[in-house]
């Protein structure tokens, strides 16, 4: 068994693909740098992620597929799921030895390309839920936070979606998972992350910002919006088990009409 290992990365991932076809071997494993190594194998094999070879695999990528193609691969690997990994290395490369009539991205009776295909389905279900649940808070200085803790990485897909939303509002969505957000300051969206130890001025747990820090009418807008949750609650028409599969208990920390 040979066994490949890099950075987790999407250039990393592509630089995997160029090393793999450089070499002439096809590894059965590719894990994570750290990753439990399998009981039994022959060789390892360290990627070193290369920005120029994962270029040239992305260029040939562009030439072999439709953009659909490319937009599956980009937007599955948003998952972070770990087995996605060989799925979607074998996926690439089955794309440079494909010679069948049907077009490989959309065979779906082959299971790594129906793999990534319904990752991609799956987050994009994410980035919509982000864009249904995300809730914001005024700070005084007039700046718009919102806290979220999706399961995929969907930050990068929705933030384009806020922008276009407010795009006269300063704003900061926070992903408080993965520790980094997109500041918009009405002219251009900047990522942003905090240094270890480094004060937040809300709670990664809850979301809330710091009490000093809310602006005085965003507070009433909260009572507000919570009363009117309240009020137009149908006791008779309730039914918890259908709001949890529209709205998942997962999201309701970070919502005001839930807190």
């Amino acid at each position: 068994m040979i066994v490949y290992t890099f950075d987790r990365t999407l250039n990393g991932l592509l630089s995997a693909v160029f090393d793999a076809f450089s070499l002439h071997e096809m590894p059965e494993a590719l894990l994570g740098a750290g990753d439990p190594l399998p009981l039994f194998y022959d060789r390892i094999h360290e990627v070193v992620t290369d920005e120029e070879k994962a270029h040239r695999v992305w260029t040939g990528l562009e030439k072999k597929l439709s953009s659909r193609g490319l937009h599956v691969i980009s937007v599955s690997y948003l998952s972070e799921l770990k087995e996605l990994d060989i799925h979607l290395f074998k996926y690439i490369c089955k794309v440079f030895k494909y010679t069948g009539a049907l077009s490989l991205e959309r065979n779906f009776s082959d299971e790594d390309v129906l793999f990534c295909t319904n990752t991609c389905r799956r987050v994009h279900h994410e980035a919509l839920r982000m864009k249904q649940f995300l809730r914001f808070q005024k700070a005084l200085d007039g700046t718009y936070l919102g806290v979220i803790h999706p399961d995929q990485n969907v930050l990068p897909l929705v933030i384009e979606h806020f922008q276009d939303r407010f795009n006269d509002q300063c704003f900061l969505i926070f992903d408080a998972r993965r520790k980094y957000g997109y500041y918009y300051d009405k002219q251009a969206i900047t990522r942003i992350t905090f240094a270890e130890g480094q004060a937040l001025p809300f709670d990664l747990e809850t979301g809330k910002m710091d009490e000093q820090l809310l602006a005085e009418n965003d507070k009433i807008f909260q009572v507000l919006w919570k009363t009117y949750f309240k009020a137009i609650c149908i006791k008779e028409r309730l039914n918890p088990k259908k709001q949890a599969g529209d709205m998942p208990r997962r999201y309701w920390k970070y919502m005001t009409e839930k807190q």
